[in-house]
């Protein structure tokens, strides 16, 4: 597949222009003049600060206390298709949580959607990190498959989503069946995938490094890779998604036009890199969006991703 980019209209209004008059005039009275009002990003305190949904029902995957999935399930009967959730925040609990996640689990509840959104180990708890976060969020993957019958979940449609780091998850997961033999992950990709989207995401480790914010990824990264060593001589070989080319699944990678942690050419050269591989691979830039608005239900970034889903799973 050829990548396609997507762009949408900038908001941005135009007042109407007032006719001339003197400089006596004008200083007497208002004029009409012209006037471009761009439209501001979102803050994280835009999404967070509205009421928070709940999940219908949450189940656990392992014995551990964060190993943790919430499953939102539409009103109908069913059998339902599903979106695989992974949120992001930088790799670090500190920062984010599944919950991050529920305001669109619930927006996509509503359009028909179940949700399993995945908790995993952050680099910042006990063993998280190389290996035990990408060993979670494949244990996490793999037991939608386990609980599908009793969810009435339709494993013939399942689609990924990943935001920032949690771009990087899914894209992860999506190839950890290309795992080298040499990895210390003790878990690869069992449930089929109909295809991904990489939501402002950092698939690629070594070139999102330089890229995003140094506290997002350069001062974690040896937490979440590992470190090299003679029996695993690179790090990234088993840990960064562009290794792990190509997936088999469609990958569809969105960036904001103003987003400063996911930038633009990040999503770009993994659909690139993608598409050289053999994969399916398209590029949907966001114009005027940043790195909120792309799961922050009612924004147009996050519209487009919900038609890319719903073309995934609910082909008309």
């Amino acid at each position: 597949m050829v990548s396609l980019f997507v762009r949408l209209l900038p908001l941005i209004a135009l007042s109407g222009c007032a006719p001339q008059t003197s400089d006596l005039e004008a200083a007497s009275k208002s004029t009409q003049q012209d006037v471009i009002v761009e439209k501001q990003i979102m803050t994280w305190p835009d999404l967070t600060n509205q009421p928070l949904p709940e999940p219908t029902t949450s189940i656990t995957y392992s014995d551990l206390p964060t190993a943790i999935v919430d499953v939102w399930l539409p009103d109908n009967q069913g059998p339902h298709p599903v979106v695989l959730m992974i949120h992001g925040g930088c790799w670090q609990k500190s920062i984010a949580d599944r919950s991050l996640m529920n305001y669109m689990a619930e927006a996509l509840r509503k359009n028909g959607m179940a949700v399993w959104n995945v908790e995993y180990r952050g680099v910042d708890e006990p063993g998280g990190g190389y290996p035990g976060t990408f060993e979670d969020v494949a244990m996490a993957g793999n037991a939608l498959s386990e609980h599908a019958l009793e969810l009435n979940l339709d494993l013939n449609r399942v689609a990924g989503f990943g935001h920032s780091a949690g771009g990087h998850l899914i894209t992860w997961y999506a190839g950890s069946v290309n795992l080298p033999e040499f990895t210390e992950i003790n878990a690869r990709r069992e449930t089929p995938l109909k295809g991904i989207i990489n939501s402002g995401g950092l698939a690629d480790l070594v070139a999102s490094e330089p890229i995003t914010l140094a506290s997002c990824l350069a001062e974690i990264r040896p937490r979440l890779t590992g470190r090299a060593s003679k029996t695993r001589p690179d790090p990234y070989a088993d840990t960064s998604s562009d290794r792990l080319l190509p997936t088999g699944v469609a990958i569809y990678n969105v960036n904001g036009e103003k987003d400063k942690i996911a930038p633009e050419e990040l999503g770009m050269a993994y659909t690139e890199a993608a598409t050289i591989a053999g994969d399916n691979a398209a590029y949907a830039h966001a114009a005027g969006e940043g790195h909120v608005e792309l799961i922050a239900p009612g924004t147009k970034a996050f519209e487009l991703q919900v038609e890319i889903l719903k073309s995934l799973l609910m082909p008309t």
